[in-house]
This record gives C-alpha cells, sequence and structure tokens, in this order.
C-alpha cells in the first residue's frame, strides 16, 4: 500500500523546488547588471569610504537601493516595450542635441571606467606575482578580455565570470569577526549623516556614481532588447514587466547588500586601525585580514579581477551600444566579428584607450575613484532623459511610470543633482 503521506510530502516538495526553478530562471539582464555595478571602481570607492570615515556612510547603501532600483526598472521597461536601447529612442523620438548631449555626457566616464577597472586589475595581480610589472598585466588582462569579447558569446562568458563576484560575499563575513556596536551599526545605516566639507562631498558623489551608475541604463535597456529578440513575436504584458522588475529589485538588491558590508569591513577595520586613506591596494586588501591573514590578497586580487572581467565586457558593450545605435551600425555582443565590425571596432578601441590611461601616472585607486566622480556628475543629465522617455506615451504606450516610478526618480535626479552641485561649490569655493 503506498504511503500517501510520503507521496504528498514529495509532491509539495517538487512544487517548492519547481516554484524556485521558476523564480530562479527570471533572474537574467538584471542579476548581471547589480554584479557587474560591483566592479573595481565599486570595491574601491567604498573601501575608501569605510576607511575614511568608518561607519558614516552606510546609510547611503540604504537610500541608494530604491532610487537605483527604480532607475534601471525604467531602463529594464523602455527597452522591452520599444525593443530598443536609449540611443536608439533617442535618435528616433528627439532632437538629435539631445541625443548627442547624452552621448558626450556618457562617453568620457565609461572610457576613463574602463581604464581604471584595467589599471587596478592590473595592480592587484603584481600583489601576487610582484616580479611582474602591474602595467605588463594590465596588457595581459586587456588581450583577454579582447579575445573574449570578440571571440565568446558574452552570455557564456558572463555566466562563468558572475560566480568569481561570490568571493565579494567575504565581505559578508569580515565585520563579524570583530566587536562591533551593532548599535551604532543600526544608527548608521538610518540615519544619513552629512558632513559640509570637500573630502566627504566628493565620498558621496563617488558613492552615488559608483552605484547609480549611467553605463548600467544603457547596457539593462539593451540586454532587455537582446532577450525581447531571442523570443520573437512576445506580446509585452503586465506579467512579463512584473517578472522584468524582480530580476532588477534582486540585482539590486544584491548589489547593495555586498555595497553595505564592503563599506561595513572597511570601516570597521581599516578605520581602527587608523588606516584613513587608501592610496594603493594594498591597504584595501588589508580589510580582509582579520578572516584570511596572508591569503587576503588572493581573495582581494580574485574579486577584483573577476568584477573587472564581468564589467568590462558590461562598460564596453554598454559604450558600443550607445555610438552603434547612434550611427545605425549593426550591433550584438552575441554577433560575430563580421556580422558587427563597427561595434566590435568600438569596443577594441574602448579597451585600447583605456589601456592607455594606465601610461599617465594617475594610481589605480585613485583613477577609479574619479571614474565614480565623473558618473556622478553626469548622472543627472541621464536620469533626467530616462524619466522623460519612460513618461512619454508616444514611446511607451501603456507602460508609462506610475506614480512611485516618478516620486523615487525625481528623488534620484533632485539627490544626484544636489550632490553634485555641492561637490562643484566645494570644489571651487574652498
Amino acid at each position: 500500500m503506498a504511503d500517501t503521506g510520503t507521496d504528498d510530502k514529495k509532491e509539495e516538495k517538487d512544487q517548492e523546488d519547481r516554484g524556485l526553478t521558476k523564480w530562479l530562471k527570471l533572474l537574467g539582464p538584471g542579476l548581471v547588471t547589480g554584479a557587474s555595478d560591483d566592479d573595481p571602481s565599486g570595491i574601491a570607492t567604498y573601501s575608501q569610504a569605510g576607511a575614511q570615515y568608518g561607519l558614516n556612510t552606510l546609510w547611503t547603501a540604504l537610500i541608494t537601493f530604491p532610487l537605483m532600483a527604480s532607475i534601471q526598472e525604467m531602463c529594464a521597461r523602455i527597452g522591452i516595450v520599444t525593443t530598443r536601447g536609449l540611443t536608439g529612442i533617442l535618435k528616433k523620438h528627439y532632437p538629435a542635441p539631445i541625443l548627442w548631449l547624452m552621448v558626450v555626457f556618457s562617453l568620457p566616464a565609461i572610457i576613463l571606467n574602463i581604464g581604471a577597472d584595467i589599471a587596478g586589475m592590473g595592480a592587484v595581480a603584481n600583489l601576487i606575482i610582484p616580479a611582474v610589472p602591474a602595467l605588463w598585466f594590465s596588457v595581459i588582462f586587456t588581450v583577454l578580455l579582447l579575445g573574449a569579447i570578440i571571440w565568446l558569446p558574452y552570455a557564456k562568458v558572463a555566466s562563468v565570470l558572475k560566480w568569481l563576484c561570490a568571493v565579494l560575499l567575504v565581505y559578508l563575513i569580515v565585520p563579524f569577526l570583530a566587536h562591533l556596536d551593532w548599535a551604532k551599526v543600526a544608527r548608521d545605516t538610518l540615519v544619513p549623516h552629512i558632513e559640509w566639507n570637500k573630502a566627504y562631498i566628493n565620498v558621496l558623489v563617488a558613492i552615488l556614481g559608483t552605484t547609480i551608475s549611467p553605463y548600467l541604463f544603457f547596457w539593462q535597456a539593451n540586454m532587455e532588447v537582446e532577450n525581447a529578440k531571442q523570443s520573437k513575436g512576445l506580446i509585452v504584458d503586465r506579467k512579463q514587466i512584473k517578472e522584468m522588475g524582480f530580476d532588477v529589485d534582486i540585482g539590486m538588491l544584491f548589489s547593495n547588500v555586498v555595497m553595505f558590508f564592503i563599506i561595513l569591513t572597511t570601516g570597521t577595520v581599516l578605520f581602527n586601525a587608523g588606516i584613513h586613506q587608501i592610496d594603493t591596494v594594498e591597504q584595501a586588501a588589508k580589510a580582509l585580514e582579520p578572516l584570511a591573514g596572508d591569503a587576503a590578497y588572493y581573495l582581494f586580487a580574485l574579486g577584483i579581477i573577476g568584477t573587472g572581467f564581468l564589467a568590462i565586457p558590461v562598460l564596453s558593450g554598454s559604450l558600443s551600444y550607445i555610438l552603434s545605435e547612434t550611427f545605425g551600425w549593426e550591433e550584438g555582443l552575441d554577433k560575430r566579428f563580421n556580422e558587427a565590425p563597427a561595434f566590435y571596432g568600438v569596443i577594441i578601441v574602448a579597451l585600447l584607450v583605456g589601456l592607455a590611461i594606465n601610461y599617465v601616472g594617475i594610481s589605480p585607486i585613485q583613477a577609479l575613484i574619479w571614474s565614480a566622480i565623473l558618473y556622478g556628475l553626469t548622472s543627472p543629465v541621464i536620469i533626467a532623459i530616462v524619466l522623460h522617455i519612460s513618461n512619454n506615451k508616444a514611446v511607451m504606450g501603456e507602460f508609462t511610470n506610475g506614480l512611485w516610478s516618478n516620486i523615487l526618480g525625481a528623488l534620484t535626479f533632485v539627490l544626484m543633482t544636489a550632490a553634485a552641485g555641492f561637490m562643484l561649490y566645494f570644489q571651487f569655493a574652498g
């Protein structure tokens, strides 16, 4: 006689597994975008914030999550509904000066970010093998990246490399190995701390810029377009929009949790050790010493190199999508080189120019942080454009922004604009 109780439990477990599998399958562009947001530039910026100000910038992780999720959701929705990237929408529906405004504001920050990430990868590799100069490693990584981007489908590369980001989860453990005042952690997370001086505002703009980065806007929209192309004939409906929102929210949540714990780790380990200024990657790696000891450099290097290999294709791909849509070139990371030569040509030039930045004498850490600051200065313009597109019924039809999307989008624009404005004021007024 069959054990009906056991059968019922098995059936219930199977249903749960199917439900879990269903939700996991929904994770795609949003998760990859969130993982690539914690690139070497982000790691350097969050590490500097923790070292310089302890836990006083923890609140930014809480504040930026709903803001960045709302903007990324708008970009993803634009891509799904229109089957075009942001640049393609501007070219079709808006005056040419607006298109070129976005292009001009986007390109310098993305190229600097690529160069800074390559420099950061070279610097941490030099930690492991000091006999090989960091610049040589940068050249090697650039060649490897170009080979992977040009000859391998990005989806396959990303599916492997994103697991390297798991090393960043080490930051979730380190704070628990030290004595923490959890009441202070909660207070600094929930109560914003502002210092009205040049150094603090610079760090704040860098945090906002590396978290709410314009290149992610372009990437998110174009990846949704790529997904739509693979599902020909699919009619956009509310269910699809809801599933996309889940993917984006999970990706942005992952990004911000890692951000929170990097600040918590460096704010606990480095700040309390009297290391308040990070000038080298060695100093940033020391944040992992309580857990890994001498292996801290290896873990930190693996995290920087892994996230660099994930983020640089996203950065260069975003740049190439922008220019390809502007000039009407064939585009797509899953296309072969001979199918989209101009698209891949932009990627090649972007990585070579980024590599050249290594030779101008800027330290990798400073380059990483300045790329984040540049994003903070240019983001308000791009956010304003995204808000207008996502509220334009001629473009979005019935899928324009809801009330909360507009409220969060407006708050993002105001916060980014205010931070950039204060930074420029302190920069020039002293």
